[in-house]
């Protein structure tokens, strides 16, 4: 179990966030909103690196690529090649005149996989620095 009260303030509302968003992604996926969905299982990852990356460096990466984001946290190749299709999500779910993502439904499994696979990784990695 990762203690939060050894991480930064900052980290630790970070990571608590990513675990809301992916909850709240979950609940709408069984509601069959997909677009809100994908969009949270985006944000869910793009949070929990964000936690990790401010408890080992100290600042905040006011980026949303989770490519970029991922690379920089260290995370395995596999991993970033899925976080590519899952950085996607953050425009066409938001934008209308973005070109919608055939299919939705049929990713946000994967997507939610994914989320929740970089929720693990954050956490195991703040467990060692603890």
């Amino acid at each position: 179990m990762l203690l939060l009260s050894s991480m930064r303030s900052e980290a630790s509302a970070w990571i608590q966030q990513a675990k809301e968003d992916y909850e709240t992604a979950r609940f709408n996926q069984n509601g069959g909103k997909h677009k809100i969905a994908a969009f949270l299982c985006q944000q869910a990852a793009e949070k929990a690196l964000k936690a990790y990356l401010i408890e080992k460096e100290g600042q905040l990466h006011k980026i949303h690529d989770l490519v970029a984001l991922g690379k920089v946290s260290g995370i395995s190749s596999p991993l970033i090649e899925r976080l590519s299709e899952l950085t996607l999500a953050y425009v066409y779910t938001r934008y209308p005149d973005v070109r919608p993502e055939m299919d939705l439904k049929d990713k946000i499994p994967q997507f939610l996989e994914t989320a929740q696979e970089v929720l693990t990784w954050t956490e195991k990695q703040l467990s060692k620095k603890n």
